[in-house]
C-alpha cells in the first residue's frame, strides 16, 4: 500500500517594485517543482508622492489577501546614475516590503544579479532572457510582461535559494556566475 504525501506546497510571493509600475508574480514550490499561480502589476497614477505610494502598500496587500502567500521575495535597490531615481525606488521597495511586513509574512531580499544568476544561469542577463525562462521554467503558455516576469524571477529566485542553490558554503562569483568550489 502506498503511503499518502504528507508535503505542503509553500507559496511565494515575488515583487519587483516601482513606483509606477510593480510587478508581482505568485508562485507554488513542492520540493524542487514549481507552479505559476498567477501575476500580474499593481500601477500608480501620477501624482504626489505619498498618494502613489498609498497605492502600492494597498495594492501588496490586496495581493496578499487574494492569494496567501508563506513568503515574499523581494529585489533589491540597485544605485543608478541618477540618485533621484534611486531614492523614489527606494521608497517604493519600502511600501511594498512596508504591505508584506504589516500582513506578518517573512521578507527575503535579492539582487538582480542573484535573480538573474538563479532563473537564466548568468547574472548579467537582458530582460527578454528572463522573460523566456520564466516562462520556460513555469510552462506558460506565453510571455508574462516584463515587470510581471521580474516579479516572477524573484519567486524562483528564493525557491532556488530556499533549496540551497543560492548562498551554498563554497560557491564564489566570477563575471556574474555563481562557481560551485570542489569540496
Amino acid at each position: 500500500m502506498k503511503a499518502a504525501s504528507t508535503a505542503v506546497a509553500t507559496r511565494i510571493l515575488g515583487l519587483d517594485p516601482g513606483l509606477r509600475i510593480t510587478g508581482f508574480g505568485v508562485i507554488d514550490q513542492l520540493g524542487s517543482e514549481m507552479r505559476y499561480v498567477a501575476s500580474g502589476c499593481i500601477r500608480t497614477r501620477d501624482g504626489e508622492l505619498p498618494g502613489r505610494l498609498k497605492t502600492l502598500l494597498e495594492g501588496v496587500r490586496e495581493v496578499i489577501a487574494s492569494y496567501s502567500p508563506d513568503s515574499v521575495a523581494v529585489e533589491k535597490v540597485f544605485v543608478n546614475v541618477n540618485p533621484q531615481s534611486t531614492l523614489l525606488l527606494g521608497q517604493a521597495r519600502g511600501a511594498v516590503i512596508c504591505g508584506a511586513v504589516a500582513s506578518d509574512l517573512p521578507v527575503h531580499e535579492y539582487t538582480a544579479l542573484q535573480v538573474k544568476q538563479a532563473v537564466v544561469g548568468y547574472g548579467k542577463a537582458g530582460k527578454e532572457q528572463v522573460q523566456h525562462m520564466v516562462q520556460r521554467l513555469l510552462s506558460l503558455e506565453g510571455s508574462p510582461s516584463a515587470d510581471a516576469a521580474d516579479a516572477l524571477a524573484c519567486a524562483i529566485c528564493h525557491a532556488h535559494g530556499a533549496a540551497g542553490v543560492l548562498g551554498r558554503m563554497g560557491a564564489r562569483r566570477r563575471a556574474g556566475r555563481i562557481l560551485t568550489l570542489p569540496g
